[in-house]
C-alpha cells in the first residue's frame, strides 16, 4: 500500500522517523508503528483523491478527508483502540510538519479520536503467579531450555521487566548482583533489585546452556543459538496457563502487572513502584496496578508533608 506515496510524501515521512527516533528518543518498536500508520494514511488518500499526492494536496486534507479514512479503517475492521493509536501517528506526522514548513494543520490536529474503553491490566494473584512459575518449568524435556523460560518468566515478576527488556540483556550481566541497570523505552535506563530467586533462575540456566554465553553476545538463546524470540515465551506461558486453567490474560506481561500489584498490596510505596517499572507517568503506574482514587490519596496524605 505505501507504494501509492508519493516521492515527495516519503521523503516527508522519512525526515519525520529520523526525528521520532533520533531527537526524541523513540523506540525501534515506536518508529516502526508510526512508519505504519503514516504510511497507511498518506496511501489511502493517494487512492481516495485518485492521483498521486504531492506535499501541497496533503496540505489541504481537510474533516471529511479524515471521516472517509477513519471510516475505511473501520471497515476494514481495524477496532477503534487501534484506529486512536492511528490516529495519534498521523497528528504526530502533521504537528511536526506543521511547525517545520508553517502551515495550518488544524483539520488534522482537532480530528477527535474515536471512543473506546480503556482495558486495565489482569494482574494474577500471588498463588497463580507461584504456580505459573513452577508449570512453566515443565513445559520443555530439555533441563537448559526449561532452566531459560524459567529465569525469563521470573526476572518479569521479580524485578518488573518487560519481556523486550528481559531478552535485550546482554551475557556480560553474569554473574547476577543484587541490582541490575535495565535500559527501558526510548533509552531510559533505571536500576532494580534482583531478588535471589532470580539470581538463583539465572544462575542455573547460564550454568545449563550450551551456547557460549560471552560477554557482549545475548543472554538468553534459542535453541539455535541465536536470541530468543519472544514467541516463544508467550507460547510457553500460554501453555502453563491453559493447565493450570487461568485466564487468557496470563501473559508474560501479566507477570509485571503482577509484580506492581503484589508490591502495592504490602505496602509498597506508589512513586517508587513507577521507578521499579520505568514509568515516565505516575498515572500509567495506576493503571498498571489498578490502583483506585483513595489509594491514590492515601498515598499523597501519608507522603506530602503539608498534607
Amino acid at each position: 500500500m505505501s507504494l501509492a506515496i508519493s516521492p515527495a510524501a516519503r521523503d516527508l515521512m522519512a525526515a519525520w522517523l529520523a526525528d521520532v527516533g533520533a531527537l526524541r528518543g523513540g523506540s525501534e518498536a515506536t518508529v516502526t508503528a508510526y512508519a505504519r500508520d503514516a504510511a497507511g494514511f498518506l496511501a489511502f488518500q493517494t487512492g481516495h483523491h485518485g492521483d498521486s499526492m504531492g506535499l501541497s494536496p496533503l496540505k489541504t486534507l481537510g474533516p471529511r478527508d479524515m471521516r472517509a479514512w477513519m471510516a475505511f479503517e473501520r471497515g476494514r475492521g481495524v477496532s477503534a483502540r487501534s484506529l486512536a493509536r492511528q490516529l495519534s501517528s498521523v497528528k504526530s506526522l502533521y504537528r511536526w510538519w506543521a511547525e517545520r514548513d508553517g502551515f495550518d494543520a488544524t483539520a488534522i490536529l482537532s480530528t477527535r479520536s474515536p471512543k473506546f474503553q480503556r482495558k486495565l491490566p489482569r494482574p494474577l494473584s500471588v498463588p497463580a503467579a507461584r504456580e505459573l512459575l513452577e508449570t512453566v518449568e515443565a513445559q520443555d524435556t530439555r533441563d537448559w531450555v526449561s532452566a531459560r523460560d524459567v529465569a525469563v518468566v521470573t526476572l518479569l515478576y521479580g524485578c518488573g521487566m518487560r519481556i523486550s527488556e528481559a531478552l535485550g540483556l546482554s551475557a556480560a550481566i553474569l554473574p547476577l548482583t543484587d541490582t541490575l541497570r535495565i535500559r527501558g523505552k526510548c533509552g531510559k535506563e533505571r536500576e532494580v533489585p534482583v531478588l535471589p530467586m532470580a539470581r538463583a533462575a539465572v544462575a542455573r540456566y547460564a550454568s545449563l546452556c550450551p551456547h557460549d554465553l560471552a560477554p557482549g553476545t545475548a543472554l538468553f538463546r534459542g535453541v539455535r543459538g541465536g536470541p530468543l524470540n519472544q514467541r516463544l515465551i508467550a507460547r510457553v506461558v500460554e501453555a502453563a496457563r491453559m493447565q493450570l486453567g487461568l485466564p487468557a490474560t496470563a501473559t508474560p506481561h501479566a507477570m509485571r502487572h503482577s509484580f506492581a500489584t503484589h508490591l502495592l498490596d504490602a505496602g509498597g510505596d506508589l512513586r517508587a513502584i513507577q521507578e521499579l517499572l520505568g514509568h515516565a507517568s505516575l498515572s500509567t503506574t495506576q493503571a498498571y496496578t489498578g490502583v483506585d482514587t483513595a489509594r491514590l490519596m492515601e498515598v499523597y496524605a501519608n507522603a506530602h508533608p503539608k498534607a
